[in-house]
């Protein structure tokens, strides 16, 4: 029976992988995104080794050509200067892992006598941090190198100098076909905050609406406040490699492949942040009332369903500032009239400001009637409302220029 149940496992597993890669690869041949640009790095990487195994076996006719290939193919990262970053660290590490496994075999004449004495040294020194994550490839050279025999001084050069080939060609391809550019990535994780925080206000909207929400449900919309939060460090990973990315590059983008540069600003990314705290204390508190045990009690039905229509829009309005940091400027501009009527329809128009400061006015009301039923219930619904203030003010820009107004 454990066999059994450890074969259906393993089915299961072998299955979803399978549906992960199929998904994976109609994502990279239906249009850009992350995984094309996988799939161009990767082939990009076996492309710089097989040049650099041409250059230094074929046409140079060198003994040491492994180095070339190996070197190129580890150095095309995932941004340009990362790649003359790690080729630098990397090239110091074989230069160190050559010379020290040539000098211990020189002391010691013997290949395990010249491992014991270089290895520990080399592992201590692969985490200096000035090596980053290269310090490694001084100790696998010295194997290398004393595990071929090759430890003369013309071998010596050989090894350093295809290594130093390797490195050139690898940042060449990496710099000069296609070089990578992660702007849409920080597009892309921006959006999804947005759109993922709208989610979970239409959920949380939908089970105060309903009134079928209990302990189980209100842990439900924190699991999902704290997926948010995971988002966001996702967001911040992107924010860095797309600031990465343009170091040394995006004067040559703009002149050769005239990319849209206008990544969002680093301010809508401290905006969604607040808005995804906002978030995960509201759910908090929903989790807080719900529980029978604690004191606080939640509000009555008539404000919970002026809340739940509150937190709708808000939701509405969300999306909608998804769809707006998924596109360029450009396109942007292009879907806009002369007129701006983009800007003052839709989630974000004046009919939904209008209503939304109606509803307000309604909670605020309920919010006296709830006092005269005790400080308890006071305490949740003046929680609620005030984050659905602080939720307002930062995803309707409209509402925001007009608190800054008054």
């Amino acid at each position: 029976m454990r066999e059994a149940s450890w074969g259906r496992r393993l089915t299961e597993t072998v299955r979803r992988e399978a549906s992960g890669v199929g998904r994976a690869a109609r994502a990279a041949c239906g249009g850009p995104g992350r995984e094309r640009d996988l799939v161009v790095q990767s082939w990009k990487a076996a492309g710089a080794a097989l040049l650099a195994w041409l250059v230094a076996g074929s046409w140079l006719g060198d003994p040491m050509a492994l180095m070339a290939p190996w070197a190129a193919l580890v150095l095309v990262q995932a941004t340009v200067y990362g790649s003359l970053r790690q080729a630098a660290q990397q090239w110091t590490a074989i230069c160190a892992g050559t010379l020290c496994a040539s000098a211990a075999q020189a002391v010691t004449a013997d290949t395990l006598g010249a491992l014991t004495l270089s290895l520990p040294v080399l592992m201590l020194l692969a985490n200096w941090p000035r090596f980053g994550d290269q310090g490694v490839y001084a100790a696998t050279t010295a194997v290398f190198t004393l595990a071929s025999g090759a430890v003369s001084a013309p071998a010596v050069g050989h090894r350093v100098g295809q290594a130093a080939l390797g490195a050139v060609i690898g940042v060449a391809v990496n710099a000069l076909v296609l070089p990578p550019v992660h702007l849409r990535d920080v597009r892309e994780n921006l959006a999804a905050l947005a759109r993922e925080a709208g989610a979970v206000l239409d959920a949380v909207a939908g089970g105060l609406r309903d009134g079928g929400w209990d302990t189980g449900t209100a842990a439900e919309w924190s699991r999902a406040a704290a997926r948010l939060e995971r988002r966001r460090e996702g967001l911040r990973s992107a924010r860095g490699w797309s600031r990465e990315s343009l170091r040394l590059t995006s004067k040559p983008l703009r002149a050769l492949r005239r990319l849209p540069l206008d990544v969002p600003p680093e301010s809508e990314d401290a905006r969604w942040g607040r808005v995804t705290d906002h978030v995960v204390a509201l759910t908090r508190t929903l989790a807080v009332a719900a529980d029978g045990e604690r004191a606080p009690a939640p509000p009555g039905t008539a404000a919970l369903r002026t809340y739940a229509r509150l937190l709708e829009l808000l939701g509405d309005a969300c999306r909608a500032e998804a769809e707006r940091a998924a596109t360029t400027g450009a396109e942007r501009a292009a879907t806009t009239g002369a007129d701006g009527a983009e800007e003052t329809a839709g989630p974000t128009g004046p009919a939904v400001l209008e209503e939304l400061d109606e509803l307000r006015l309604r909670l605020q009301d309920g919010l006296r009637d709830q006092a005269t039923r005790g400080a308890a219930h006071t305490a949740v619904l003046g929680a609620l409302l005030l984050q659905a203030e602080n939720l307002r003010a930062e995803v309707l820009p409209a509402a925001r220029e007009a608190e800054r107004s008054r």
